[in-house]
């Protein structure tokens, strides 16, 4: 799953894994040009449009089967159950500069200085076993997550701000130390709120962050219907608050350990709905079928993620990475690994061209990082102490299974080895990738981190310290144990900034990714997407970009889902 965590991560995102804002991006696509769904507030088909039926199946690479756990402080689980069983606030689309979309809130007011948001719950919701959905479980939410650091994937109540989350009838008010605005979309889009009747006993009460939490309890369009170690099959929820939603009977979500028989099952048709990397596109999918379609707006960054705990001798030296940067031709990376469909990143960690306001092209130029440089790569590597007769030997963790990643861990183990570094690459099951990375346990890390409207939120996730952690303790995202008090500074500055201003402090960020270069970006990730119109329509197209249209964004898989349609049940 692309963006771990979306989350993010969001990347992944996680996987909100991440994302572009609209204006100047030139997505790569071959999208379908029918005609898109009538909007509504949710982007797609009109409320009641069409008759219920039908199923979508999705093939999406995970590199792991299915350990049927759908806790959503998770970040390790929580895409098979974000926007799936659970919803937020307010839905934020990234593709649309951050457009807003009521949702368990149906609307939110923010104090004069924006030190203070209120949200009005909306009333006739339940959950699917039935129980009535109140403000109540969104104040139960939020200072579930202050009593339980772990939940706080977004360091609310620490980095945020956050002071106190209460309830007056349907109004839920938050209240923060500092004006907030830019964690809107972290707060009201990517927290899901639980039932306060299920999390407040037992299991989840007393290990909440470790729950598996096998039959979920949510508001949103989808329950869980069974589940195996090699599908998870989703049934619509009676329940579901907008009416007529969701149109599709049922969602099949098959375990894929790696992208190949992935790709044979969207070329066939056998699967509607693909995440994944699939190289020669037009000939080996498009060609196959006039219904296949495919769309890959930019989002985010893939890089190669340092440790920089003291304990890893090699990784936490300064000269070590600043060599790893200049020894990598990010072109012939893009190019080989990614068939150019992911850009060449660069390391200020901002994705050009839809963030190009905020691109300090001069300061990259003035480091020489805007070209390789292998004798300085060398150079560096002497200095550190490392020689031929002392090579220096690296390892990097991977997902198996991710066959694009691998093939552009091929060059950059070929390009490093041009310059004295010996480079093992370790493939793990997701599951195994992601306990090593949270925890630390790693040289190097390949990781592709979600994002936001603006490149603010994919380096917040990235550098700010409090979203790190010590070795053996889970970071909530800052994997690479990056400390630096002038950094967390210029973020604590920006929430209260103008937008003049906001771009000065981002550039300023991106200097340090080049003074200090904590992570090391190696292409631009995009949204990997395809879809089948043949039975299903209600995509989100470049046309109507009514969500991220990858299926391990969340909480935009829920959007997609509530909207898609069976063409046949419609006869």
């Amino acid at each position: 799953m692309r963006g771990i965590k979306r989350t993010a991560i969001a990347a992944v995102a996680i996987g909100l894994l991440a994302a572009g804002c609209g204006g100047g991006d030139k997505p790569i696509g071959n999208a379908a040009s029918s005609t898109p769904p009538a909007s509504t507030s949710t982007g797609g088909a009109g409320s009641g449009a069409y008759k219920k039926g039908g199923t979508v199946t999705i093939a999406n690479v995970g590199g792991q089967t299915w350990p049927c756990q759908f806790n959503p402080f998770n970040p390790s689980v929580n895409q098979a159950s974000n926007g799936f069983v659970y919803e937020p606030l307010t839905f934020v689309n990234v593709l649309k500069n951050g457009a807003t979309t009521p949702m368990l809130a149906t609307a939110f007011t923010w104090s004069a200085n924006k030190d203070s948001i209120t949200f009005t719950i909306r009333d006739g919701v339940k959950w699917s076993d039935g129980q009535p959905f109140s403000a109540d479980d969104v104040v139960y939410t939020f200072n579930l997550m202050k009593q339980q650091p772990a939940l706080d994937l977004y360091s609310l109540w620490t980095g945020a701000g956050l002071t106190s989350v209460a309830a007056s009838g349907n109004k839920v008010t938050l209240k923060f130390k500092a004006p907030a605005e830019p964690y809107f979309f972290n707060f009201a889009n990517q927290v899901m709120i639980v039932p306060k009747h299920i999390w407040s006993t037992g299991e989840a009460a007393s290990k909440p962050a470790t729950w598996a939490n096998a039959k979920p309890i949510g508001t949103g369009p989808f329950t869980i219907g069974s589940c195996s170690a090699n599908n998870i099959e989703y049934l619509a929820n009676g329940n579901y608050w907008q009416p007529g939603k969701p149109y599709l009977a049922k969602v099949e979500y098959p375990a894929y350990l790696d992208n190949n028989p992935a790709n044979l099952d969207l070329a066939s048709g056998k699967a509607q709905w693909g995440g994944q990397y699939i190289p020669n596109i037009d000939k080996f999918y498009k060609a196959k079928s006039p219904e296949n379609n495919y769309w890959f707006p930019p989002t985010a960054n893939v890089a190669i993620v340092p440790n920089l705990d003291p304990s890893h001798k090699a990784s936490s030296k300064l000269a070590v990475r600043q060599a790893i940067a200049y020894a990598l031709d990010r072109e012939q990376i893009s190019k080989i690994g990614e068939s150019g469909y992911q850009p060449a990143a660069n390391q200020t960690g901002v994705v050009t061209p839809t963030f190009d306001k905020y691109f300090d092209k001069d300061a990259l130029t003035a480091a020489g990082y805007d070209k390789p440089n292998q004798d300085k790569a060398k150079q560096l590597l002497q200095s550190a102490g490392y020689s031929s007769s002392n090579p220096l030997k690296l390892s990097v963790i991977t997902v198996t299974g991710y066959t694009d990643w691998d093939a552009s861990l091929a060059v950059v183990k070929q390009q490093l080895a041009a310059v004295g570094i010996e480079l093992t690459v370790q493939d793990l099951q997701q599951q195994s990738f992601n306990q090593k990375l949270y925890t630390g346990d790693f040289d190097l890390a390949y990781y592709s981190q979600p994002g936001g409207p603006t490149p603010y939120y994919e380096l917040r996730q990235l550098l700010y310290s409090k979203n790190s952690a010590p070795i053996g303790k889970q970071a909530s995202s800052n994997y690479e144990r990056y400390l630096n008090p002038e950094v967390d500074k210029l973020f604590d500055q920006y929430a209260s900034a103008d937008p003049d201003t906001q771009v000065k402090l981002i550039k300023q960020i991106s200097g340090y990714m080049i003074k200090d270069v904590p992570l090391i970006p190696t292409t631009e990730s995009v949204d990997w997407y395809q879809y089948n119109t043949k039975d299903i329509d209600g995509w989100p197209t470049q046309d109507n970009p009514y969500a991220q249209p990858a299926p391990y964004n969340i909480p935009d898989v829920g959007q997609v889902l509530a909207n898609l349609y069976s063409k046949s049940a419609q006869k």
